[in-house]
């Protein structure tokens, strides 16, 4: 046996089906007092603390009453608006034009794009989430700083070049033909390195011109491996938008369709004002969603429907939506999702809500046979939570009458003093 093995102790938490899916507890494997066996960077083995097998010279960390589970999976967000998170008063178009595009226009500069991408990670980390799906900017620099450094954390992470030929300014444009080269070079020189993927990334339809879309459905058409990922349906005057830019097309998810950049691998952020039809292409093609929840209340786009879209069997995941998401924490964003969810009269439970969070994105992601669970075999990329980390959490869940009134106040009010460790890898991050 390695002598990378080691035993986690604490209450621990995996799925064994969908909670959206099937009854509670047949979706839940809850342990409380339970181990974790890591080796070689993988998890060896799940179970009562009592009955696992345990290497010889494996070291033992014990976490008490702390809640082992899955790291945090992010699926939609932008590193490169880390600095400009919670800036006030502007909607979706306004954003973009007023905060996103200036501040993205500075990471041309290769050590300022190194520098927001140490500050991302400091502050992912810090709140458990373990895996990271972002756009750069259109500059290859942003890309190579993304991933050299979830490379030198040993991090699993997925990023690509943002692209956009109209609608921007003119130090953010590219061409239809730069955006294809630049991707196709970036793709060849990070895909599948270490624990890294590169993802085709066209930004939006308002900003890629019909000829940028084509060429890039046909780079992704050369390398289908990889994932596509866009926005889609975020607010209202967007789609109007978009209507006027594409007069021929059947809806917004069309200008997409006819280019090639619609298929299974395909990774749509936001997705709350899609027709019946867009819906029901989405699914019968097995693309993602992307519930964004902190950005869609404080940009004011609206209510994406989570019960519905998961009853009519989309697949859907969770992330920050950084910068535009007014938060790093997906337990900030998990508690947003919940409100959400309450005013279309759903109250998701916690399980679903962690469920989101990891298993739930690693499907949209496609690597729910990698991450996202606590299960053996899977990478070992952990959080360990704290359910009392701040007097107010901890009063509360005192009261608990099962373990999931325990989780609930963490979920609502905890940040990243909730945080009591994180693996990634197998290993401990300092």
């Amino acid at each position: 046996m390695s002598s990378e093995s080691h035993i986690l102790l604490g209450q621990t938490l995996s799925y064994a089906a969908d909670p959206f899916a099937v009854p509670l507890e047949d979706a839940i494997r809850f342990e409380r007092r339970g181990a974790v066996v890591l080796c070689d960077g993988k998890i060896l083995e799940v179970g009562p603390a009592d009955t696992v097998t345990r290497p010889g010279g494996a070291r033992t960390t014990d976490y008490g009453d702390g809640l082992i589970m899955a790291g945090f999976i992010d699926a939609h967000l932008h590193y490169p608006q880390t600095g400009i998170i919670a800036s006030w008063g502007k909607r979706l178009i306004d954003w973009l034009n007023s905060y996103t595009f200036p501040e993205e226009a500075r990471l041309i500069d290769s050590d300022y794009a190194k520098e927001v991408a140490k500050r991302y990670f400091d502050l992912a980390l810090a709140n458990g989430t373990t895996t990271s799906l972002s756009y750069a900017t259109i500059h290859p620099t942003s890309v190579d700083a993304y991933f050299e450094e979830a490379q030198s954390r040993g991090l699993r992470a997925l990023a690509g070049k943002t692209c956009m030929d109209r609608n921007a300014p003119e130090n953010l444009r590219d061409t239809a033909k730069s955006a294809y080269d630049d991707s196709k070079a970036l793709l060849e020189k990070w895909h599948g390195v270490d624990r890294l993927s590169y993802v085709i990334t066209p930004r939006f339809s308002p900003t890629s011109t019909p000829e940028q879309l084509s060429a890039l459905g046909a780079l992704w058409g050369e390398h289908p491996e990889c994932l596509m990922q866009t926005h889609i349906s975020e607010q209202h005057e967007e789609i109007a938008w978009v209507k006027e830019l594409f007069p021929k097309a059947r809806d917004y998810l069309d200008t997409y369709e006819a280019h090639g950049l619609l298929r299974e691998g395909a990774v749509f952020g936001h997705a709350i004002h899609l027709t019946e039809r867009e819906e029901a292409r989405i699914k019968d093609v097995g693309a993602g969603l992307v519930h964004c929840p902190t950005s869609n209340t404080f940009i004011g786009s609206g209510i994406f429907e989570t019960a519905r879209m998961k009853a009519d069997g989309q697949k859907v995941g969770l992330a920050t939506d950084t910068g535009g998401g007014s938060s790093f924490s997906m337990l900030r964003t998990m508690a947003a999702a919940y409100e959400l969810s309450q005013l279309k009269g759903h109250a998701l439970h916690p399980a679903q809500l962690l469920w989101l969070a990891t298993c739930g994105s690693a499907q949209v992601l496609h690597l729910e046979d990698r991450i996202g669970n606590l299960r053996a075999g899977m990478e070992a990329d952990l959080v360990v939570l704290d359910l009392g980390s701040t007097p107010a959490i901890s009063q509360r869940s005192q009261r608990a009458r099962d373990i999931w009134e325990a989780i609930f106040p963490t979920i609502m009010m905890g940040d990243d003093r909730a945080t009591k460790a994180v693996w990634t890898a197998g290993k401990p991050v300092s």
